[in-house]
C-alpha cells in the first residue's frame, strides 16, 4: 500500500523546519562568529534546509537507492 503524508503532516514538518532553521540561523548563521565563518555556516544551513524543504513538499526520499 502506498501511503502518502497528509496535508497537516506536511505543514507540521514545514513548521518544525522553520523553527529549527530560525534557531540555527540565530545561533550559527549569517553574521555570527569570527570573520567569514558566519557567512559560510549560514550558506551551508540555507542549502541544507532548501533540500529538506523540497523533500517535504515533493515527498521524495533521496536516501533510498534503487531501480
Amino acid at each position: 500500500m502506498n501511503r502518502q503524508q497528509g496535508c497537516l503532516t506536511g505543514l507540521f514538518k514545514l513548521l518544525m523546519l522553520d523553527v529549527l532553521f530560525n534557531w540555527l540561523q540565530d545561533t550559527f548563521g549569517f553574521g555570527k562568529g569570527a570573520s567569514c565563518t558566519g557567512c559560510g555556516c549560514g550558506f551551508i544551513l540555507l542549502i541544507i534546509f532548501v533540500a529538506l524543504t523540497c523533500q517535504v513538499i515533493f515527498n521524495t526520499n533521496w536516501f533510498q537507492f534503487g531501480f
